[in-house]
């Protein structure tokens, strides 16, 4: 149930909390960061053992941490800990639960990773800032100190599980994973969706001379192809044996794509005026080949000599196909 907005917030103000609710919030902290940590190197173990190694040790180092709080805990306040998270404190800094969906990227783990730590020692800076009282302020204060180690800690552990020949080579894998999963597919379907319609679209627009009938041909024409290459990339290949990745991301990235080819030269006929939206149409196919080269040349390691041979000839022809039907 959604809350009201008049209502009041039921969060605690950080500045509210006391040295024990404190103390427990960091606890309950170092325990989740542990967690997530250990999730990070699961979802990598398979494809990435030596990150995975770091992601298992810096999770041990959050379980050392939490078992160093306990003890302080139980000495100044006894064994009852109160039952205190993140989500019970206003401003507190959060955690997306994205590991609970699927497995990241490994850059982006890396990044959610290094986040996760400046997030907590910049929170616990400024809190110690805040305090008035000497005790809550040390204890703040060995916080951020503690948080701030993870970094150093992570950048020993690199150098220990992941020296700089297995960064590379994991590094390489990743990038290569990213282009057999989206760019791959993607490039497929742009290249489909703006060059097979330029032959019905301009077909329609030649035959007809109106732009409304021609939009409309040109936007059944770019959905039925994105639908058509989106399945056709999805269900020819599970991605088990060849190793291209998530056969619905694949889809996704090749239906998408094909649809904004179609749509790129399509839209321009909302123009009521037939000379100036064929123009504006036909400088975007100019573009649109363009950019299917440029993405050949950066991702594929194409020449550019023949990834615009291809692009070119391959347009052309279709292009001239369209008008010499349109006038037929």
């Amino acid at each position: 149930m959604t809350q009201t907005r008049w209502l009041p917030s039921l969060r605690r103000r950080f500045n509210s909390l006391n040295e024990q609710e404190i103390l427990a919030l960091a606890i309950s902290s170092e325990e989740d960061d542990g967690r997530i940590y250990r999730s990070y190197a699961a979802g990598l173990r398979a494809d990435y053992p030596a990150s995975a190694r770091v992601f298992d040790a810096m999770a041990d180092e959050e379980d050392e941490h939490r078992q160093r709080l306990i003890d302080l805990h139980k000495r100044r306040f006894g064994d009852t800990i109160p039952l205190i998270r993140r989500e019970h404190v206003s401003g507190y800094y959060e955690r997306t639960p994205d590991w609970l969906t699927k497995p990241l990227s490994l850059e982006k783990t890396r990044l959610k990773a290094h986040k996760m730590e400046s997030d907590a020692e910049r929170f616990y800076l400024a809190a110690a800032a805040q305090s008035t009282d000497a005790a809550t302020r040390k204890l703040l204060g060995d916080l951020a100190h503690a948080e701030g180690g993870h970094q150093t800690l992570a950048e020993q552990l690199n150098e220990t599980h992941l020296p700089q020949a297995v960064r590379v080579e994991e590094d390489e894998k990743a990038n290569k994973q990213f282009l057999l999963t989206y760019v791959q597919p993607g490039l497929a379907g742009l290249m489909d969706g703006s060059i097979s319609t330029l032959a019905p679209i301009f077909a329609a627009a030649f035959a007809t001379g109106k732009t409304w009938e021609t939009f409309l041909i040109g936007l059944s024409a770019s959905v039925g192809a994105g639908i058509s290459m989106g399945f056709t990339e999805a269900a020819h290949d599970d991605g088990v044996l060849t190793g291209r990745g998530s056969p619905i991301k694949r889809g996704f990235a090749s239906g998408i794509m094909t649809l904004i080819g179609g749509l790129g030269h399509t839209l321009p006929y909302l123009i009521p005026n037939f000379k100036v939206a064929t123009t504006v149409a036909i400088v975007i196919v100019f573009i649109e080949l363009w950019a299917i080269t440029w993405i050949q040349k950066k991702y594929m390691d194409t020449p550019w000599s023949r990834a615009m041979f291809q692009v070119l000839l391959g347009g052309s022809l279709v292009f001239a196909a369209g008008i010499l039907i349109g006038h037929g």
